[in-house]
């Protein structure tokens, strides 16, 4: 039988990686199967695209000193920029200490927005 981990294209050391930098963090929690990510307040904080591109949501000063500082970008999903978020690049995904700022401020920013209502089942 095959899991669902199993069917995504995530390569196994990005998601190792990924792992490794959420659990610094035990108030937050990684959720998703074949999309790994973490949120708070209703908001994704970060989150693991398909092919293992780390994405992480920035308040927008944040983002601006993200970019400058590791040549980054928005990311782009279903045709559509992902203003909120920038892309990590790999070299930086392999740098858990450095990056674990980052997964810091993502999280403050999101718990300074406004909660979104949770959704009926």
């Amino acid at each position: 039988m095959t899991t669902k981990r199993e069917i995504a294209t995530i390569p196994a050391e990005k998601l190792a990686l990924y792992e490794k930098l959420v659990a610094i963090r035990p108030d937050i929690e990684q959720k998703g199967a074949n999309v790994p990510y973490t949120s708070v307040n209703g908001y994704m904080c970060t989150y693991l695209s398909e092919d293992g591109v780390l994405r992480i949501r920035l308040a927008k000063a944040d983002q601006e000193e993200f970019m400058k500082k590791y040549d980054a970008t928005h990311p782009t999903a279903y045709g559509i920029v992902q203003k909120d978020f920038v892309e990590v690049p790999d070299a930086l995904l392999k740098k858990t200490k450095d990056l674990q700022k980052y997964l810091d401020k993502s999280y403050e920013h999101a718990m300074s927005l406004k909660p979104k209502a949770a959704k009926k089942k």
